[in-house]
């Protein structure tokens, strides 16, 4: 359960496109903006799942479509841009999300493994914000990415997540400068959080990571999803180049 309230009207006649949004982060964040009145693209390379979200926020009165994407190909984002530009016709928040985490220690990783992970998490970044910049300049519009606490903490057997997190991070700063004054960009540093991947975890691993973070839980989409839309708002209007950390304090904490 969201621990923030959403703010009816922040985001009313604003259009978000939102990758990787058929779970997770991403659905939670669709929905948080749609109920903060905003217009919602919603895509994934699982179609299906993005359609699901997306039905379940016209059932509750959004406004809210989906297409299916894979962010890695770069010759699928101008399609999509376009796609935003015939439904509403500007695009006010990009919400770049996709990623996965491929462990394996340096030397356990061969070269596809390697660029896999840097196509996924960093490449794809990249493959937005340059079909997106025209039409979010055209309205002022903001980028938020979802990076990771990799990029700030080192933990064994993730170097190929790590750089691609950190490139994120790096990415948002020069971007900030590159476009200042026509759009933002920002990213959430989510530390663990109750997804996919940790619905699967080990109870006592849980647990434990659990009584290492200072709140004493682990964190739930929404909690990232309320970041997402704080940043993409006018309430953050005067942040820009930020990599905000939301990981209920474990990386400023010396419990182990």
């Amino acid at each position: 359960m969201s621990r923030t309230t959403p703010a009816p009207s922040r985001f009313t006649g604003r259009t978000a496109l939102l990758t990787a949004a058929a779970s997770g982060i991403g659905a939670a964040t669709a929905r948080r903006l749609a109920d903060e009145g905003a217009s919602v693209l919603i895509t994934d390379v699982d179609a299906a799942g993005a359609a699901r979200v997306a039905d379940e926020i016209r059932a509750k009165g959004g406004d809210a479509r989906h297409l299916g994407l894979d962010v890695t190909a770069p010759d699928a984002w101008p399609d999509v841009i376009r796609a935003v530009q015939e439904w509403t016709g500007r695009l006010d928040l990009l919400h770049l999300n996709a990623g996965r985490n491929l462990p394996g220690a340096a030397h356990e990783l061969d070269d596809a493994a390697w660029h896999d992970q840097m196509r996924l998490a960093l490449d794809s970044v990249f493959y937005g914000v340059r079909a997106a910049v025209p039409l979010l300049t055209a309205a002022g519009g903001a980028v938020v990415v979802t990076g990771s606490v990799h990029a700030v903490l080192g933990f064994k057997g993730f170097p190929a997540y790590a750089a691609a997190k950190g490139g994120v991070s790096a990415l948002v700063r020069q971007l900030a400068v590159e476009y200042a004054g026509r759009v933002r960009f920002n990213a959430v540093l989510p530390g663990a959080v109750e997804t996919g991947l940790w619905t699967d975890a080990p109870d006592e691993y849980r647990v434990r990571t659990a009584a290492r973070t200072p709140v004493g839980r682990l964190g739930e989409p929404e909690d990232i999803a309320a970041a997402v839309a704080f940043l993409g708002s006018a309430d953050a209007s005067f942040i820009t180049g930020q990599n905000l950390v939301v990981d209920g304090g474990r990386s400023i904490s010396s419990q182990e």
